[in-house]
């Protein structure tokens, strides 16, 4: 047994048999959750639909729920398996549904190759379903299924083998012809393969400005001919070419321009591919193993462009960029089918999408050093988050536009919701973003020629969320800029050596600071030429709003230089560190996580005053609770004192906060101990500022929580200065630098210093 075939099964087996399971929405915990959920308390929502069917879609699963339905008779490259055997895959695809686009799905295998029957069977269980995935039916009666329940019923039905590849290997065919400067009207496509595939990817081709009398079309009986009897059906008839003599696929390929394998493994030759037109596109999607190999490929030309459908070799031409986020569009306006429109949505969506600059996270998730658009990468990966973005609305526009949509489109509001079901994290960055719109501030970075830097300002500029100051070498920064194909437009690079006469103003003022503090005057010139002290000192002279640093320092290294030339607000002794921790259902913030190893009691107050603010000025009430190993006095000790001490300075400092301690980190949270054991607390809800007793305990908190607990962590956020510096984690990566961007603007609106200057 080989080790894949062991894992594999393996996989599938251990714990729970399957890869799905049914989970529910609503709390089931007591008598009267149950009540609710059945019987009498589910009668109601049974009468409302009732009168109004499209009530079902408010008080059911129905809007969100996609059947994957198979008979088993095309499984994979498998063949005919029957029903019960292509189960696993139908499992596997209700898996990629709700990972890529959070759709429930029903896997439903039905034991029946009569085409009636299983159209039949699918209108008897329309009901159920907000949309059918038809699945592993072999041609032509896949066909027939398809067209018959896209007449019949009001739901979108979608035969994925059909139509995922023609999407996603249209896409790479768009953007493969702009590479090779050649028009898709005009270029000879040979196809090799008949079956749904192939058919829906031709038709799908002349949607995209094809024309049918250049598309060859070869099965194993060779080209397709209008004279041929032998293994025709009406399908393949469409693609018959007027010519006398029979060809073979290798006769097809010669000046051909686009060869499309849908068919077996190995049945091109390097010696077939020396005989197509220059520049060659290759798209040998045979799976496990395509029709030819890329290194057989290049071996044979060194011009052509080659795609797969596998993950080990660039441009996997893979159905999940497709179905998840078509479904996702459609059943978001509820759409009663998918058109041919939206079909060419998806597609010029996901053709657009590749010409984006690729976050930095995709290309780690491939371990590899960035994506550009190019030969070699065509259409996006399937690990980018942004495809839902791009094709769920592209998607739902076309439905809008061709009026199959039951609801109406409002664009933003739906991004807004899509991002959302991405994780809780990037609906409240969407939030923080949204008011750093209002009112970009200028942000400089001192770090302006690492890769990271130049990509996340480019993202915060496109965002509309910044006005961007990178400091570093001019030509550095624009060489950069130009390899990783981003526009440094609106983005200022300032050379920290480049300006005299600002260097020097820049180091009387550090001197003025630090004369009594050991700085000499030549010493303060010197540090100046520094990005990073230059750049607090732009922001401490006004000429810019805040800071970000650190994305390749030690965080003490980063903030000493910040607090030599920035300093602490006034009235504030001590700065702190706070993270935003994003749980499915709800926002903690965490400080101090990063600064004040072992503050005393009055630190600790201050801690928590300054993380009060902050989390007012994101529109959130805070409710702080002063975290300790003891319970309101359980166990003397000074630690425990301590907290208790720092309470009562906040309480006596801001009464008008909603604050309580010395209290466990799960009495603060957990309503019902709060509630039942100490309903004297002063905290009337669960906690969510928590203020922890030294930096060990909320260092680790923090770190447990985002890699064990299934939070996500937004910061570090800097409290306590007197103007928005921020220091990044070592290692960040470009999507943190922009959330911390976001997260300084706002900070700079709250503080209404630099009105809305955009220099």
């Amino acid at each position: 047994m080989s080790d894949r075939k062991r894992e594999a099964l393996e996989y599938h087996s251990r714990g729970r048999p399957g890869k799905i399971e049914v989970v529910p929405t609503k709390p089931v915990g007591t008598q009267w959750d149950l009540s609710l959920a059945y019987s009498p308390g589910v009668a109601e929502p049974c009468r409302a639909i009732a009168e109004d069917p499209e009530e079902a879609f408010r008080y059911t699963a129905k809007g969100n729920l996609v059947g994957v339905v198979s008979n088993g008779t095309a499984v994979l490259g498998l063949g005919n398996l029957g029903a019960l055997a292509g189960k696993p895959v139908m499992e596997g695809k209700g898996v990629l549904f709700k990972r890529f686009a959070d759709i429930d799905v029903f896997d439903i295998e039905v034991d029946s190759e009569d085409p009636a029957e299983i159209i039949r069977f699918c209108e008897m269980i329309s009901p159920t379903l907000g949309g059918i995935n038809l699945e592993d039916i072999k041609a032509p009666e896949c066909f027939e299924i398809e067209e018959a329940l896209t007449e019949k019923l009001d739901i979108p039905v979608f035969h994925d083998d059909q139509h995922g590849t023609a999407i996603i290997s249209g896409a790479a065919l768009v953007n493969a012809l702009e590479v090779v400067e050649k028009e898709v009207g005009a270029v000879k496509i040979v196809f090799s393969g008949a079956g749904a595939s192939a058919i829906a990817t031709a038709d799908h081709y002349v949607r995209l400005g094809a024309r049918r009398e250049n598309i060859f079309m070869c099965d194993s009986k060779g080209l397709i001919t209008a004279g041929r009897t032998d293994g025709m059906n009406t399908y393949k008839a469409r693609y018959a070419q007027d010519v006398e003599t029979a060809q073979t696929l290798a006769d097809a390929m010669i000046d051909a321009d686009v060869f499309v394998g849908l068919s077996v493994a190995g049945l091109v030759t390097g010696e077939m591919v020396k005989g197509m037109a220059p520049r060659p596109v290759i798209f040998a999607l045979a799976n496990p193993d395509p029709e030819i190999l890329p290194d057989d490929v290049f071996a044979a030309r060194d011009d052509a462009i080659m795609a797969t459908g596998r993950s080990d070799f660039d441009n996997q031409v893979n159905n999940v960029l497709g179905f998840p986020f078509i479904f996702r569009g459609a059943l978001d306006v509820r759409a009663r089918s998918i058109t041919n429109n939206m079909k060419l949505a998806a597609t010029r969506a996901l053709a657009a999408l590749a010409k984006e600059d690729v976050p930095e996270s995709v290309a780690n998730a491939y371990g590899v050093e960035a994506f550009r658009f190019g030969p070699r990468y065509l259409i996006p990966k399937p690990f980018d988050h942004r495809v839902l973005l791009w094709v769920a609305p592209a998607v739902a526009r076309a439905a809008v536009e061709d009026r199959v949509a039951r609801l109406p489109l409002d664009a933003e509001e739906y991004r807004t919701r899509l991002e959302a079901r991405l994780g809780r994290r990037r609906e409240v960055m969407r939030d923080i973003m949204l008011m750093a719109q209002r009112n970009p501030r200028r942000i400089v970075y001192p770090e302006g020629e690492d890769d990271r830097i130049i990509r996340a300002v480019a993202q915060a500029r496109n965002e509309g969320i910044v006005h961007p100051v990178l400091l570093g070498r001019p030509a550095r920064i624009r060489s950069r800029a130009e390899e990783l194909h981003i526009d440094l437009e609106g983005i200022e690079v300032v050379d920290p050596r480049g300006d005299s006469a600002r260097g020097e103003r820049y180091a009387q003022r550090f001197y003025e600071q630090r004369q009594r503090k050991g700085i000499t005057l030549a010493e303060a010139r010197e540090r100046l030429q520094e990005a990073d002290y230059c750049a607090y000192m732009m922001v401490a002279e006004g000429d810019a709003d805040g800071a970000i640093a650190g994305i390749d320092s030690h965080y003490p290294e980063t903030i000493r230089p910040a607090l030599e030339v920035v300093g602490v607000a006034p009235s504030v002794s001590h700065v702190a560190g706070l993270y935003v921790m994003v749980l499915p259902q709800d926002l903690i913030f965490f400080a101090d996580t990063t600064v004040n190893i072992d503050p005393d009691a009055e630190t600790l107050a201050e801690i928590a005053l300054l993380s009060a603010d902050f989390v007012t000025g994101l529109g959130v009430e805070p409710r702080l609770a002063m975290l300790s190993f003891s319970n309101f006095g359980s166990t003397r000790h000074p630690a425990a004192d301590k907290v208790r001490t720092a309470t009562d300075i906040v309480k006596r400092s801001r009464p008008e906060l909603k604050v309580d301690g010395e209290m466990q980190a799960d009495t603060a949270v957990v309503e019902e101990i709060l509630r039942k054991r100490y309903p004297f607390s002063t905290l009337d809800e669960p906690a969510n500022v928590l203020i922890f007793p030294d930096l060990d305990a909320a260092n680790i908190a923090y770190k447990l929580m985002a890699r064990l607990g299934g939070a996500e962590a937004i910061g570090p956020i800097l409290l306590g200065m007197d103007r928005p510096v921020h220091v990044l984690q070592r290692g960040s990566e470009a999507a943190d630098v922009v959330h911390l961007t976001a997260l300084a603007v706002v900070d700079a609106q709250q503080r209404g210093r630099g009105g809305d200057r955009t220099r």
